[in-house]
């Protein structure tokens, strides 16, 4: 690989011009679903490579939560999303045949965030101030973790890398990057996150991305069998927090009332998967 005998600026170049050369070549990541997300994506980073920084910053993040004892404390809590997420995860079948078969993980780390993530490959975690300032039913729960699942069976992270590549190639496939993605919290991530410098724009998904997420997300959760209306509800406890102002991290997301307008539409178009799902053996 050029990457192994090149310095990052040559790297970077020689990677844009193949970018250039190859046309922007796209790929199709799912299938489009009940609610028809087909946009092609282009992919300038190997998801091996993705994968394989995601599955580093995870574990390191871990670490990190465990040092401050702060990883998996509460027993029923952390049986909880693990018993939404052995749902969730039979279901991602119906957008990737490969997705249930990743090495799904699963954790809850003690902090007052209002966050939760997927990375690449299926490394979930969840906060336990999202479960507990918001007082999320399991539907709602679902909903939630169904749209972070949704980011990575769309490989948003591995195309946001692609992206981030043009400016620093470097940053892009490294652990770093991943922990910025994700939005790992800072008091948890230090050894993650790192600095990456003028990269801190490519931080949040795109609006596109979001609405992709959402879609997908509501749409993974009825055939789980989580009520597709809970989204709805999430996304307006979202927008009453801090005051009436959503997580700093949901500021380049869809405005509220354009995102529970777009979210209604669409739990009813998958409404049918969900009373399917509950009158399954």
């Amino acid at each position: 690989m050029l990457r192994r005998h090149f310095a990052p600026a040559r790297w970077c170049r020689l990677l844009l011009l193949a970018s250039l050369a190859v046309g922007c070549a796209t790929t199709r990541t799912t299938t489009a679903g009940r609610v028809d997300v087909d946009r092609e994506q282009t992919m300038l980073v190997s998801s091996t490579e993705i994968n394989r920084a995601a599955a580093k910053a995870y574990q390191e993040t871990l670490r990190e939560a465990q040092g401050k004892n702060l990883l998996n404390r509460d027993t029923q809590q952390l049986a909880r999303v693990r018993q939404i997420a052995a749902r969730l995860i039979p279901a991602t079948a119906a957008f990737r045949n490969d997705a249930p078969a990743w090495r799904w993980e699963v954790n809850v780390v003690r902090s007052r965030e209002l966050n939760a993530w997927c990375m690449p490959g299926g490394k979930i975690v969840v906060y336990s101030g999202l479960i507990e300032q918001l007082q999320l039913s399991d539907d709602e729960l679902a909903a939630v973790m169904a749209h972070e699942v949704a980011h990575a069976l769309r490989e948003h992270g591995r195309e946001k890398a692609g992206q981030a590549a043009g400016i620093s190639a470097a940053a892009a496939i490294g652990g770093a990057l991943i922990g910025a993605y994700f939005g790992i919290d800072s008091g948890l991530g230090s050894t993650v996150i790192g600095t990456v410098g003028d990269l801190a724009f490519m931080r949040p998904n795109s609006r596109e991305m979001e609405q992709e997420a959402d879609r997908v997300g509501i749409e993974l959760a009825a055939r789980a069998g989580y009520d597709p209306q809970a989204a709805i509800s999430l996304w307006q406890k979202m927008g009453r927090t801090v005051s009436g102002r959503p997580p700093e991290w949901l500021s380049t997301h869809p405005a509220n009332e354009t995102r529970i307008a777009d979210l209604r539409l669409y739990a009813e178009r998958v409404q049918p998967l969900y009373e399917a799902a509950g009158k399954a053996p």
